[in-house]
């Protein structure tokens, strides 16, 4: 497609698709077959009002659910005709390598040092930074510079290091790590600071968070605590069940009365809360028959919510992923086997990473230690492109960044909490949450829509 400088000339696509596969030989063959451009079946296309303009097979059906959210009126003041209100990604830092970290104390001295370097940047551009262009004056030998951080030292904004500022946040699937939360270290916070604001006593909130990404699967799953903008594995949505003020006052639900009145008319049942709704949502996004169908429209846009026959069987399958998936640190762990070296002390430290055995049965942990017994069907649970113990696998490893040289050691987040056993029992846990959401999921009704 060619932008065309002139807005009044008439706008039209015109389509037509080779075979899949096609080598490029095979590809010119078949073009030079039509002699001329006019002479290919070309196809009209209409984009849609998302401005989709290869609609999917089930783009009309999917219309017709209610919207989770609405972009167009989430800022509004009136109420959005969507089930969430309000929405958004989840931090996006753009130096992970500086504001994450398993341990308290480190995260603590490398955003202390990156304060003070900032800073000095600060002051130096105060002194010789009008006479340069910004990308000329900056220096990346101490500083991962973003195009928000550059703005702010543009404008002269200091940064401040405040311990406060290191909370909790879901990184990865299951995997929790500190963040250093802060308006000019993190790229973009979003409306973070409203879901999860810093006051302890906002603890109670969560969110689905789900990811709307071309090059992955959909999945969605449930937090507690500040998420990262791909805590799916890809950029994603998050939509929480209150919102609060940013200094953690004022919490409300985040569920629309026309969403509650939507469900209460549609089921003739007066009692359905925005609780049951919220359950409800999780439930379904859980569907295999629902992810399957609308996989196309599910990488592009926001999930859209159909009413499905048995609304309770829904909410109570909701509520059952969630307190599963909430929960994780205290799930059952499922009875795996230690083989341990003969000969060398058991540690159950990650020196290098963890590795699965061809088969995928067994994990090494370290040279001493091998957990056995890995059900199959663990990694049938799936989100976006690794089943979720593939995702523990996959952090919880100890590497050296190469650009700064900070190690990065996934122990250190089990020292914090006094268990050393901590990765060990994740492993053991997560198989759990595994095969108990297998089962949840497979319980759903057939039908999820009416």
């Amino acid at each position: 497609m060619v932008r065309h400088a002139d807005a009044r000339r008439t706008k039209q696509i015109d389509y037509h698709a080779v075979a899949d596969r096609l080598r490029a030989e095979a590809k010119s063959t078949y073009l030079r077959s039509f002699a001329t451009v006019s002479g290919v079946p070309w196809i009209k296309l209409t984009p849609n009002l998302l401005h989709n303009w290869l609609a999917t097979e089930f783009a009309t059906e999917f219309e017709t659910f209610t919207p989770i959210g609405d972009k167009a009126t989430k800022r509004a003041k009136r109420e959005p005709e969507s089930i969430f209100r309000s929405f958004s990604g989840g931090v996006k830092s753009n130096r992970d390598e500086v504001v994450y970290d398993w341990q308290k104390d480190e995260l603590r001295d490398r955003v202390s040092k990156f304060v003070r370097d900032y800073n000095g940047e600060v002051d130096r551009y105060k002194r010789e930074g009008a006479l340069h262009k910004i990308d000329d004056f900056v220096s990346y030998a101490s500083i991962k510079w973003s195009r928000d951080l550059k703005l702010d030292l543009e404008r002269g904004h200091y940064a401040k290091f405040s311990a406060s500022n290191i909370r909790e946040s879901i990184f990865r699937p299951f995997t929790k790590k500190f963040l250093y939360f802060d308006g000019i270290l993190n790229e973009e916070v979003y409306s973070v600071p409203r879901f999860f604001p810093s006051s302890k006593e906002t603890r109670e909130n969560i969110a689905i968070c789900c990811t709307i990404e071309a090059q992955i699967d959909f999945s969605a799953l449930i937090v507690d605590t500040t998420p990262c903008l791909h805590v799916g594995g890809r950029q994603g949505q998050c939509f929480p069940f209150h919102v609060y003020d940013v200094d953690g006052s004022n919490r409300r639900e985040n569920i629309t009365d026309w969403a509650r009145d939507q469900f209460r008319t549609h089921y003739k049942d007066k009692k359905i809360s925005k609780w049951d709704i919220f359950q409800y949502v999780y439930g379904l996004l859980h569907h295999p028959g629902y992810r399957e169908k609308f996989a196309d429209n599910l990488k592009r846009e926001l999930p859209r919510i159909p009413f499905a026959p048995d609304f309770g069987a829904f909410a109570k399958a909701g509520k059952k992923l969630a307190d599963l998936h909430l929960n994780y640190e205290s799930a059952r762990e499922f009875p795996l086997k230690e083989i341990v070296t003969p000969g060398t002390p058991r540690s159950p430290r990650v020196e290098s990473k963890l590795k699965l055995t061809k088969d995928k049965t067994a994990l090494m942990v370290n040279e001493s230690l091998t957990l056995s017994g890995i059900p199959s069907e663990t990694f049938e649970y799936r989100l976006g492109n690794r089943s979720a113990l593939d995702w523990v696998i996959d952090q919880y490893q100890v590497y050296t960044d190469k650009r700064t040289g900070i190690t990065s050691d996934p122990n250190a987040w089990g020292d914090e909490h006094g268990n050393p056993e901590y990765i060990v029992e994740l492993v053991a846990r997560v198989i759990t949450v595994s095969l108990e959401t297998l089962k949840i999921v497979k319980e759903l009704p057939r039908e999820y829509a009416n």
